[in-house]
């Protein structure tokens, strides 16, 4: 096992054993493994330009489901963009985790996180997150479950409520089926259907329908309904 050091904090220990998901590999080299599309993407005015200028509202509104104080935080995947320097701006107190399982992001959110003293990284899988049941009060996944085919979807849903403790909240953020009056409900199909081939699920299914009987979930839509906050409580 080796140990990758950037700047001061965090580091993290590279994982041999832990391969890239083939799906991951076949459909976002070019956005999440490639350096030239890290060197193209990490940049706020893209990001907020893909979520037609509605990045910083959609990371406030996750944001807003976190109180301050000591606590555990979990962000399964790196985001491009500010939103791991804003949590832990938000949470000086927090200890956070962010996992990922590609260690190109985690090289590059290193850099960007290396003064928060409160952040550490993880080499690990979304599907197997490897840490104790009832670990932390909360965990993020932001526009993470439409990258995902619909079992490694399941299964990061599933770790994610374990990993959460009792009386905790997990916080997703991702894609809706917009209302019928949206332009975006026939403007994005093509978008998505070229270069996010599982996203359409989330227009297919509701997300609740992919929690376990009996979990409690509230949601909220935005943007026309393009976009969705689903916050499940333990």
């Amino acid at each position: 096992m080796v140990l990758r050091r950037f700047a001061s904090k965090p580091r993290f220990a590279l994982r041999p054993d832990l391969p890239l998901p083939k799906y991951l590999e076949d459909n976002y080299w070019w956005a999440y493994l490639h350096p030239q599309g890290l060197h193209i993407f990490e940049r706020e005015w893209l990001v907020n330009l893909i979520l037609w200028g509605n990045f910083s509202s959609l990371r406030d509104v996750a944001l807003q489901e976190f109180q301050s104080g000591p606590q555990k935080v979990l962000q399964v995947a790196c985001v491009y963009g500010n939103f791991t320097q804003k949590l832990a701006q938000q949470l000086p107190e927090a200890q956070i985790d962010v996992v990922d399982v590609a260690p190109i992001q985690l090289e590059n959110l290193a850099k960007k996180v290396a003064n928060y003293s409160n952040v550490s990284l993880h080499h690990r899988s979304s599907a197997d997150l490897k840490f104790p049941t009832a670990t932390y009060d909360s965990v993020i996944l932001f526009f993470l479950l439409h990258e995902m085919p619909q079992d490694v979807r399941l299964a990061t849903i599933s770790e994610a409520l374990r990993v959460v403790k009792p009386g905790g909240k997990v916080v997703f953020v991702d894609y809706h089926k917009p209302v019928a009056l949206s332009p975006f409900r026939y403007l994005m199909v093509p978008i998505l259907s070229t270069l996010e081939p599982f996203a359409l699920d989330l227009w297919r299914h509701k997300l609740e329908d992919w929690l376990p009987p009996k979990t409690h979930s509230s949601k909220e839509t935005f943007f026309g309904g393009l976009y969705q906050k689903v916050v499940c409580t333990k």
